[in-house]
């Protein structure tokens, strides 16, 4: 077995792929040189020094050497789709039974003057947020780039660390391609409340070294702002090169089909860079999300050992992920965009879900912002309601006296 893509998913598929009962070569090539790591903490306890790169491992290099599979730190450079084998940069070819595909992506860099000086970071690695955390402390600015979940987190680590931070967003809120207005609005006023300087409707034009130390940033309306460190937060670029060179169909991504089976005979692929068939709609969607990531892994290691006359797992999870920023915790799960109404439960304290449901009145989606600590109870009741697709009266969810249990024990799941 081969895995392309030694992050979280390729290093999940690979203990997945042993405890399934596969006994023969495993190997996992990823350009890094680290063991696989789980990414959420990167934007978080990384930055913050409350854990280490090792304490975000899946396993530890030892680990993967006594279950006997074998860790390439190389680029490859080509998939030979007919003679079932993959090149490597160093010349090695290695050929394989199955092959996975789990290549992830790069971040999104900007496109304007001075976008390359040293002062001007992205964060998708390890080493990346190394780096920035390096530059992180009190009395020390930094400007975020992108109102979306990975510059709204480390803005929320920034400020714990005492750096005063500004954060631009070109839409007219945050969060805009990924929950409700009235869910943003609230991520909005816990950050100013915070002490980010949030800046709406505001892009960068051009970027310059300034003395004595850090640069200037020139914004669209004509005014700049000086800073010690940007951080650039404005999305991912699926890794589908290497797909698309061998033949493989690539749309936003590679695509699957619900087994997580690309357009080549033998070949997989699973986490940030497959589009698959949504559980719910159908429709092709890519998940950028630790969930994604950790389920694909699992669900393409065990079909990577059917045989022909095998049935096969689907991908078949709800999809979930969530955010933490400075004691709250944001949530989303389903295909919010299936619903055709939404219902709101307040929680109290500013604390709130918003429940997506379609014309049956089934939960399809839903998202929720709260103080993680008092919160965590109802969101998982509300993940479940939308997992099951339960069909639940609006006025019953927007109760807070009616308990989500009894919504997930006592109504009529959808089928």
């Amino acid at each position: 077995m081969v895995i392309v893509g030694a992050g979280h998913c390729g290093g999940r598929a690979a203990q997945a792929l042993r405890e399934a009962g596969w006994a023969g070569p495993i190997h996992l090539v990823g350009m890094e040189h680290h063991a696989p790591y789980e990414r959420p903490p990167l934007s978080k306890e990384l930055l913050t020094g409350e854990k280490t790169a090792e304490d975000c491992q899946l396993r530890s290099v030892q680990t993967m050497i006594d279950d006997d599979i074998h860790l390439h730190t190389q680029r490859v450079s080509s998939i030979d789709t007919v003679a079932h084998c993959i090149a490597l940069a160093n010349g090695e070819v290695l050929p394989y039974y199955r092959l996975l595909l789990a290549t992830g992506g790069g971040a999104r860099c900007l496109d304007i003057p001075g976008a390359e000086l040293p002062e001007v970071l992205t964060l998708r690695t390890v080493d990346d947020a190394l780096l920035l955390a390096q530059r992180l402390g009190e009395g020390r600015r930094l400007l975020v780039i992108g109102g979306g979940f990975i510059g709204l987190e480390v803005a929320a680590s920034a400020r714990r660390t005492g750096m005063a931070v500004t954060l631009l967003e070109g839409a007219s809120r945050l969060l805009g391609r990924t929950v409700p207005a009235d869910v943003a609005a609230s991520v909005h006023a816990l950050h100013q409340a915070r002490g980010v300087d949030v800046r709406l409707d505001m892009l960068p034009t051009a970027i310059a070294p300034h003395s004595p130390c850090g640069v200037r940033v020139h914004l669209r309306d004509g005014s700049h702002i000086d800073t010690d460190t940007v951080i650039v937060g404005i999305g991912m670029k699926p890794a589908t090169e290497l797909a698309r060179a061998a033949g493989l169909a690539v749309a936003q991504g590679i695509l699957v089909d619900a087994h997580l089976r690309t357009s080549a005979p033998d070949v997989f692929a699973a986490g940030d860079v497959a589009e698959f068939p949504g559980p719910l709609s159908g429709q092709p969607m890519r998940q950028e999300t630790w969930f994604n990531a950790e389920t694909q892994a699992r669900v393409a290691a065990r079909n990577m050992l059917c045989d022909q006359t095998d049935v096969m797992e689907r991908v078949q999870q709800a999809p979930w992920f969530w955010s933490d920023q400075y004691d709250h915790q944001l949530q989303v799960c389903g295909e919010p965009a299936l619903g055709t109404h939404t219902v709101k439960r307040e929680l109290g304290e500013g604390m709130h879900i918003t429940f997506h449901l379609d014309e049956q009145n089934r939960a399809v989606g839903m998202s929720a912002w709260g103080v993680t600590q008092k919160c965590l109870k109802d969101f998982k009741l509300a993940r479940m309601l939308v997992e099951r697709r339960v069909h639940a009266h609006p006025e019953e969810l927007r109760d807070p006296a009616v308990k989500l249990k009894a919504l997930v024990s006592g109504m009529a799941v959808a089928t």
